[in-house]
Formats: structure tokens, sequence, C-alpha cells
């Protein structure tokens, strides 16, 4: 793992201070609330919520999080953030090296013909100039403009370098949610082809092998009607569009998707939301997890309907 001189800042996180074994088996979100019995529940869902609390070194934010006898449970201090100023962004997670933020849907990542559009990428860039005119961030990766969910910024670059030459190796876990149009019949399945771009820039799988970039994507199918399925996709590979390609493939378009064959628009928005993402952090080695709610708004064609 790469290592650095870490310069001091009290405003930045800071190794874990508190920890906690664990007696008997529980969920992680019961522990706490026993172990803090100074702070209220919603406090105690920031920490888990801001990647403050860690299981054996591993920052982990889901409530029923399982516990076993023997394990150790950490709590970090971290930046305290301020987002109301933000729009379309939480800060999920911030230290000297990284932040990773939850995006709305709609809200673009990086860059805009539009001079004065709104991004992610800008806001940020606003919010570390703030305590130091000369920080800055660097782009590891990026989300579709109407993707929704879990991204990550440097902010250095030589962090940056860190993650893009090192991302297959480092990226332990990457989990979309997708709204997809019909009942898809193979409830679990791996989609894989050779992209390829057209001079438009429109993303599409060759017929050719090793005619493009190789992408691969697995699929399962958790929610399911006659009209619409709801999937879990994981990605081997992280091309562009190739989620929304590789659905148009298998005759189940993104909803809202309408460059990739969708012909419906149920909930307004496209139904892609990026839920999990999990690495390990670039210079200390932990293992980092991150993972949001699935929008209520991809639930809402089940609702009164038979479901899986």
């Amino acid at each position: 793992m790469h290592k650095r001189k870490r310069k001091s800042n009290t405003n930045q996180t800071q190794s874990p201070t508190k920890q906690y074994t664990v007696k008997e088996p529980t969920e992680l979100l019961v522990f706490l609330l026993d172990t803090l019995s100074n702070l209220g529940r919603n406090s105690v869902k920031s920490l888990l919520s801001h990647g403050q609390v860690l299981v054996n070194d591993q920052a982990v934010t889901k409530y029923n999080f399982p516990l076993q006898a023997g394990q150790t449970v950490s709590i970090r201090k971290v930046k305290v953030t301020n987002t109301s100023n933000m729009t379309g962004i939480i800060i999920l997670h911030e230290d000297e090296d990284i932040i990773v933020i939850e995006k709305e849907s709609g809200l673009l990542s990086v860059s805009s013909s539009e001079e004065n559009e709104i991004t992610a990428y800008r806001q940020l860039m606003d919010h570390v100039r703030r305590e130091n005119p000369k920080n800055r961030i660097f782009v590891v990766h990026r989300l579709d403009r109407d993707t929704s969910g879990v991204m990550m910024f440097a902010k250095s670059q030589e962090v940056q370098q860190i993650m893009q030459n090192s991302w297959k190796d480092m990226v332990k876990e990457r989990l979309y949610i997708a709204l997809v149009e019909g009942s898809v019949k193979k409830k679990e399945g791996t989609i894989k082809s050779w992209l390829k771009e057209t001079k438009t820039f429109k993303t599409y799988s060759s017929a050719r092998s090793n005619d493009g970039k190789l992408a691969v994507t697995h699929y399962k199918v958790i929610k399911f009607n006659s009209n619409f399925s709801l999937l879990k996709v994981n990605l081997d590979t992280g091309r562009k569009n190739q989620i929304r390609v590789h659905m148009q493939d298998i005759g189940h378009s993104i909803v809202g998707d309408k460059k990739y064959g969708s012909r419906s628009k149920p909930i307004g928005r496209l139904g892609l939301h990026a839920q999990v993402l999990s690495f390990m952090h670039p210079i200390t080695g932990h293992l980092l997890r991150f993972e949001t709610k699935i929008p209520k708004l991809f639930l809402s064609p089940f609702r009164g309907k038979p479901t899986k």
C-alpha cells in the first residue's frame, strides 16, 4: 500500500479514538445505542452515515450490520461538514485524502458546456477552498448526470493517481440498483460484451469479440411485476454507460433512458442508482464501505402489486 507522511490537521480525520469490544451477537445500531447511551438515536445514525464507525477497522454504514462476540467497534472523529449551502450533494465521508458523496439525480458530476452550471465537482472545490484557497479536488470516477448515488473525489493529484492506476484492485464492491422495463425472466445472470462508441458518443455493444473495451455486468432481480423489474447490478468493469447498454442488450432498458431504448418514464428520472461503493483507502489501507438507501421512487411501481 502506498505510504506518505501525513500532515497534522486537527480539523481532519483522526485515527479511531474510542474502541469497544462486542460481548455477544447483535446488530450494529443496537450495539451503538446501548454503548453510546449519552447520544440520541439521530446522533448515532449520523456517526454511521458519515463513515465514523469501524468494525475490525472496516468502515460500516449499515444499521443492521451483524456483530459477533470478540469484534472491535471503533468510533473515529471526522471533520464536521456543513452541506446546507450545497445543491444535490450529501457528504458521506471526508478526510485528508478523499471526499465521498451521495449525488442526486440531475446533478452533473464534473464538466459542463454551460459555464455557470452547478456541478458536484465545482461545489466540492468551493467547499475545500473555504479552509484553504490552495486546496483542490481531483476526479477519480464519474456518475452520469441522471444517475444518483455514491461517488468519490481525491484531494490531491497523488491520491487521484493511486486510485485511478489501481482502481480494479482497490475497489472491492460497486453495487447499483436499476429499475428496468418489463419482467426479466432470467432472475440472475451475467452480461458480457465489447463496448464501442459512435461518432456521436453513444456507447454500443460490438457484434465482434475483442472489438472495443470488454464490459462485464452481473445482475439479480430483487422485485418484479408484469411491467417492471428492480435489479441489483454488480460491475466487474466500469465502462461508460455500461449498465445502460447492457440492459438494452437484454431487452429491458432502464426506465427513463430514452437514449438506450426506454419507452417509459414512470418515476420522472433515470432508474439507476449507485447504492454501494467499497474500496481500500489509498493511504491508510483501511477498507471503507458506503451504502445508501434505494430511492423510494424506485419502489413505487411495485406498491399494491405482486412482487417477488
